[in-house]
């Protein structure tokens, strides 16, 4: 599930013509019987070997439970793909579809690219409630239509170097963003005009340190209720940016911290700056424990929640969720059967544990997470406490997508290399043009 991170990447121009297509809606496909012989189309994005056996595995079981329906799994599909498919309909379209991109959940509901699960819910009698937590369900719908369901969720925490923690006397991880950034300076090792080692790279263009995975933390709120963005009005965003500024200072600069980022390997390889110690603090995703346990990296390896700002010290354990999301195909002329994969997938307690273990990624159901048999390295509790922490979130959906959110990064692009110094006033700057955005979409 670490291609959870391409939402921000897929091409807008690309998911936006997704908007625009009439795909059918619930109705007029749901009338199959789901007991006759059927075969159905599976489309998902996994491409990893171990992966795809995972999801093939799940879907012998779930064949063996329903004998009569027999599932075509069709791997590597990227949201691009899908939007193609989604918009040419036909019998060679998908039936069920899965998204790494939840960030898209909002433009996948109201253009109804994904069709209403509300009648399947209401007639399979779930609780959802019951089932997942607040965060997965908010970004699975939007605005009441519920058109998706999470299958597994991302916990993103932090990974720290014990080894430099005990070089450098830091005792324990820091809990505050205040201890984090004295903490960061105290890990940085310089080496003439750039590093031998850095504290944190807490630059855009670093890995996973994208600006919702940073505001997590202090728990904002991104629109208000009449779905006008909230971001210059939530004092959250000023204090995120104004903190993320400050750091970049502090480490040397965005010109030297740009520069040693361009020496960093491969976000995905052996050679990430984590593994390598060129960083001695990483915040991530639950995936990058076995990935960097797998590359050798010569350390100790401690992993801990992010830190919150001072005044919210009673939240500490929370941290930003994500995920993937499963729908029906609305032009699916099969879709009670489809439905019959989609339910057992995300809400089949022995299937999400099943997959759990075999990709790593943390359970999105109540009952997986708390599931004796569920297997993990000790330190991987931690991304399941925050996976359960009361003030865990996730960002809000809007109708055009990851669209606000490449706004508020490129905001952020600004604001740290020193192209805005009033941040209050970039910020309304920002806001106006999310809700211009938005205006456009709707």
């Amino acid at each position: 599930m670490r291609r959870n991170r391409l939402g921000l990447a897929v091409s807008t121009a690309a998911i936006s013509v997704l908007a625009t297509a009439c795909v059918g809606s619930t109705e007029s496909g749901a009338t199959d019987d789901p007991e006759a012989r059927t075969t159905i189309t599976f489309w998902h994005g996994w491409t990893a070997p171990a992966e795809v056996k995972a999801i093939d595995a799940n879907i012998a079981r779930f064949e063996k439970k329903h004998p009569n329906i027999t599932v075509k799994v069709v791997s590597g599909i990227n949201d691009e793909k899908l939007n193609q498919a989604l918009r040419a309909g036909g019998s060679k379209g998908p039936d069920v579809v899965s998204s790494f991109t939840t960030a898209n959940v909002g433009k996948f509901c109201s253009s109804g690219a994904f069709a209403d699960l509300g009648p399947f819910i209401e007639k399979s009698k779930l609780d959802l409630k019951k089932t997942f937590s607040q965060p997965l369900l908010d970004y699975s719908q939007f605005e009441g239509k519920r058109c998706a369901l999470p299958l597994l969720s991302d916990a993103y925490g932090l990974y720290y170097n014990k080894d430099a923690f005990k070089e450098a006397g830091i005792e324990k991880p820091p809990r505050t963003w205040e201890e984090f950034d004295k903490a960061a300076v105290k890990l940085t090792k310089a080496k003439g005009d750039s590093y031998e080692r850095l504290g944190f790279m807490p630059n855009y263009h670093g890995y996973e340190t994208v600006p919702s995975h940073y505001m997590s933390q202090w728990s904002p709120t991104y629109f208000t209720k009449d779905g006008k963005s909230n971001i210059a009005k939530d004092p959250a965003f000023k204090e995120m940016y104004t903190w993320q500024r400050g750091l970049v200072e502090k480490l040397g600069g965005y010109a030297k911290l740009e520069k040693y980022q361009k020496t960093f390997g491969d976000e995905w390889g052996a050679k990430h700056p984590f593994h390598t110690g060129q960083v001695a603090m990483q915040l991530d995703g639950e995936w990058r424990l076995g990935m960097a346990e797998d590359a050798d990296p010569g350390f100790e390896i401690g992993v801990a929640p992010l830190p919150v700002p001072k005044d919210q010290i009673d939240s500490y354990g929370k941290g930003y969720l994500s995920g993937t999301i499963m729908g029906i195909a609305p032009a699916s002329e099969k879709q009670n059967a489809a439905w019959e994969l989609v339910k057992y997938m995300t809400t089949d307690t022995d299937a999400v544990v099943r997959f759990a273990n075999a990709i790593k990624n943390v359970p999105s159901t109540k009952a997986a997470l708390k599931s004796p048999d569920l297997e993990f390295d000790p330190r991987f509790k931690t991304f399941l406490d925050i996976a359960q922490h009361p003030d865990s979130n996730t960002s809000d959906g809007a109708v055009n997508g990851i669209t606000y959110q490449m706004s508020l990064q490129n905001f952020g692009y600004e604001v740290e290399k020193g192209a805005v110094r009033d941040i209050q006033a970039g910020l309304e700057k920002t806001a106006a043009e999310i809700d211009t955005d938005i205006a456009q979409a709707k």
